[in-house]
């Protein structure tokens, strides 16, 4: 056996030199193997990570504007409302920005069932308050609020205060001990020492992923701020597909610009006939996205974008400037053909006559003469 202290003497001196040998070559190898293994792990960590990112970067990518003042959640809870919209938007892309603006009012704004509801609470008041911390349960709200202060608010400041005293491993154990209980607490302190705005629908849908904005109660406040953003983002080319949830008209003009620029639009709505639905690629109602309708009526007009994609690369367009251009320059280039071409054959006419010249003419210019008088038709006395 090896040891980690010093060497065995021993055991070293009663082996031969190539069973070390033999030894060293398998420690070697092993390292190797593990060396190998680690580096197969790593490359087909970033082999996985490259995929997602290139699926990522093939979906297009989708952000949802949402204008609280024209269509707030009414029919649904507002995480379950976002939540809804989140699955029929990621059907055209990859959502990766979520907007949503209103005022003060649609903020504070609560529904009528959920106002009824309240008000049959406060005049039977036979319905429990539920302790989030312990579950004890309580005919009045008054009766959980001091349950709560009295009880748990005393337990939290002394694990607070337990924690803050210890140091090195000790309080590290006791986080480790308390994180469970802790975390419960400040669950349940947020419903009860928080009052609730509206009926929550900020905080619910902060919980979703949206950013939310408010603005002022001035008159289409909401409209301008996210006719602003939707633009800017446009203009940074941020989006590819605008999924937009209002019924208000004074959008028509951003959805057909985001159409110019070559954006797909979708707008959730309940006008069935109005200009907004009208201009826009494709129009869901809301009661389509609570039924999970425009989920899977999605898919299809997805498939027939890709189609019309494709059929505008294979059709045929008459440019009639593109076409007399192009039949210009072969006209252009059909004329200096010719003249090259009459050019060469003038060249080679040339050539034939200088040919000919030089087969006619036996001798000089100055032998004509004896040459005429030796025949006795032309000559000098």
């Amino acid at each position: 056996m090896w040891t980690r202290g010093k060497p065995n003497t021993n055991l070293i001196e009663s082996c031969s030199i190539n069973q070390l040998r033999i030894l060293s070559c398998q420690l070697g190898s092993s390292r190797h193997y593990h060396i190998q293994t680690k580096q197969r792990a790593s490359s087909d960590g970033v082999s996985c990570l490259s995929s997602d990112s290139a699926q990522r970067k093939a979906r297009s990518i989708v952000g949802i504007f949402w204008d609280l003042d024209n269509k707030p959640p009414k029919t649904l809870p507002p995480f379950e409302a976002a939540s809804k919209l989140r699955k029929a938007a990621e059907q055209f892309g990859f959502v990766k920005y979520m907007v949503a603006y209103a005022n003060q009012r649609a903020l504070s704004y609560v529904p009528p069932l959920v106002r009824q509801k309240r008000n049959d609470r406060k005049v039977s008041n036979d319905l429990e308050y539920t302790c989030r911390v312990c579950g004890r349960r309580f005919y009045t709200n008054e009766k959980l609020v001091n349950h709560f202060k009295q009880i748990h608010e005393r337990e939290n400041t002394k694990r607070v205060n337990q924690i803050e005293s210890a140091t090195g491993s000790r309080r590290v154990k006791l986080v480790a001990k308390y994180a469970a209980k802790m975390h419960k607490y400040k669950n349940a302190c947020r419903d009860i020492s928080t009052p609730k705005v509206g009926y929550g629908l900020v905080d619910e849908l902060r919980k979703a992923g949206f950013w939310v904005k408010a603005v002022s109660n001035k008159p289409d406040a909401a409209d301008v701020a996210l006719r602003d953003h939707l633009v800017d983002m446009m203009a940074k080319r941020m989006i590819e597909c605008v999924f937009l949830i209002s019924d208000d008209s004074d959008f028509v003009e951003v959805v057909k610009e985001a159409k110019s620029r070559c954006l797909r639009t979708v707008v959730v709505g309940d006008v069935m006939d109005g200009a907004l639905k009208r201009t826009a690629d494709a129009s869901f109602s809301w009661a389509e996205v609570v039924m999970e309708k425009a989920k899977k009526e999605a898919v299809t007009v997805v498939g027939r974008w890709k189609d019309r994609d494709v059929l505008k690369k294979l059709e045929w367009t008459y440019d009639p400037e593109r076409d007399k251009k192009y039949y210009m320059l072969s006209d252009f280039e059909s004329e200096d053909d010719s003249d090259v071409d009459l050019f060469v054959s003038e060249e080679n006419d040339d050539d034939d006559d200088d040919h000919f010249l030089h087969k006619e003419d036996n001798g000089a210019w100055w032998e004509l003469g004896s040459e005429t008088k030796c025949d006795g038709s032309i000559g000098y006395p």
